[in-house]
């Protein structure tokens, strides 16, 4: 045990004293910056975009009255194969017929997409010609209907049109969309809050995503009913995705820090960085995850701490979703992307998995050492939030406190000692670093500048947790 840990420790103190400690420099995006209307090169305004949500035990009932009171005549109905046999979608299914709502159903939705299982969602929405669109399922379901109702909203375009750059041409979307009304089922992504959807990019065996306000749903239903199907490594692994949201928004770069500045508030990007108003979400979400999250795994018949931590996903959701994330996730998208055999105990599933939420949350104790000294009173009190005792805390102390606290939480929640356990060596690492690099969407978020070593070694301090 001591000589990994000494050498974790090793590698975080090198972390801690390389590369310039000034957040404003490195931070530019790969455009040219140019001067906007303010006449400045760093933004100077964020803007709040969150869709409509409303929450209550059975809410899913009401969503056939919504689409009617929409107009709505031809509706897509999007799952996956497990859940199409589950009562969130015959929930709404029921809804739909009661309601008199002509509607078709996709439920070929991959678990973790990639950019062709997008692309087949996209095929059926563009032979439908609907006129609105329900998601039922957690991020992989809402996301690959944000990209179907994206697309075939916008016929004329290339799938690489509207996907982040570098890896797509980042264009801003300015076809209208149909309605989308998401009903998660899941604790984790906040995507019935975000205008962002994530996959897999096949050719290049990294993540990346859309991120656009104009995709994100038009109401989101969250029906606390649906967490009791959840078994309890999906809760677990979904609780963890909430925990990094908001740690990470809350310690991403601050809006006025990011450059460049938008010469059109329509190029503005959906992650702005952290802002006064993000932050308040973002603490409200960590504080619940301390609360409930142990208890809702522990406990599937727990009603209270799952109905929580369904709220705490749509908290988060509304924080990252206008703030961003930064290393954790961009360093979870090879992570996801390259998995050999891991396949993650209670997803069933017929392809290796390592799920999202756990990809992001591994990397959580190296990645928050390194960015302490940028914020170090922000990262004191996440820890005290997760039951730190900081009251004697000293400031250089701020990143090893807040690890340590990561590290207890997630073993107590048995969670894989680290990316070893998952089945990445030191070999791995430069092909993890080279799928980081395309992650510029958030790594540029980070409120410390990071260089290829940096990234080297802040995995390999995580391939070993405990």
């Amino acid at each position: 045990m001591a000589a990994p840990r000494d050498r974790v420790a090793h590698l975080l103190r090198q972390l801690q004293r390389a590369a310039c400690q000034c957040p404003s420099h490195s931070h530019t995006y790969s455009q040219a910056p140019g001067l906007s209307p303010s006449g400045k090169t760093t933004d100077y305004a964020f803007e709040m975009a969150v869709s409509n949500i409303r929450y209550g035990a059975g809410v899913t009932k009401e969503v056939g009255m919504d689409l009617q009171n929409m107009g709505a005549k031809n509706v897509c109905l999007m799952t996956d194969k497990n859940l199409s046999q589950l009562p969130p979608v015959q929930t709404v299914m029921d809804s739909f017929v009661k309601n008199g709502i002509n509607f078709k159903v996709y439920d070929n939705v991959r678990v973790e997409p990639t950019d062709r299982s997008f692309m087949e969602a996209i095929e059926f929405a563009r032979r439908g010609a609907f006129d609105a669109y329900v998601a039922v399922g957690g991020g992989s379901t809402i996301d690959t209907c944000k990209a179907a109702n994206l697309y075939a909203s916008s016929p004329d375009s290339d799938f690489l049109d509207y996907v982040n750059a570098p890896i797509g041409k980042g264009k801003p979307v300015t076809a209208p969309l149909k309605p989308l009304i998401a009903v998660p089922t899941t604790s984790g992504t906040g995507s019935e809050t975000t205008g962002v959807a994530i996959f897999d990019y096949e050719y290049l065996k990294v993540k990346t995503g859309i991120a656009s306000r104009a995709i994100k749903p038009t109401l989101g239903l969250i029906d606390p009913l649906h967490t009791l199907h959840m078994p309890e490594r999906v809760i677990a692994n979904s609780g963890f995705d909430v925990l990094c949201h908001a740690l990470e928004s809350y310690t991403a770069l601050p809006y006025h820090m990011r450059s460049p500045c938008p010469a059109n508030p329509i190029t503005r990007p959906a992650y702005q960085g952290s802002n006064p108003i993000s932050d308040i979400w973002a603490v409200h979400a960590l504080r619940i995850v301390a609360k409930y999250l142990k208890r809702a795994v522990r406990n599937p018949d727990d009603l209270e701490a799952r109905s929580n931590m369904h709220l705490a996903s749509a908290f988060a959701g509304i924080g990252f979703g206008n703030a961003g994330v930064h290393l954790c996730h961009g360093m979870s998208y090879p992570i996801s992307g390259l998995v050999k055999t891991y396949k993650a105990k209670d997803y069933n599933v017929d392809h290796p998995l390592v799920p999202h939420g756990l990809s992001v949350v591994l990397t959580s104790p190296a990645v928050f050492t390194f960015t302490a000294q940028m914020s170090p009173e922000h990262h004191l009190e996440m820890a005290e939030i997760l039951g730190a005792d900081t009251r004697t805390a000293r400031v250089p102390d701020a990143g090893p406190i807040l690890a340590d606290t990561l590290r207890k939480f997630l073993f107590d929640l048995d969670v894989d000692d680290g990316l070893a356990a998952i089945g990445y060596s030191k070999a791995d690492i430069p092909a993890l670093v080279k799928g980081t690099l395309p992650q510029e969407r958030v790594t540029k978020l980070a409120p410390r500048p990071q260089s290829e070593e940096d990234l080297s070694v802040l995995f390999e301090a995580s391939m070993k947790l405990y």
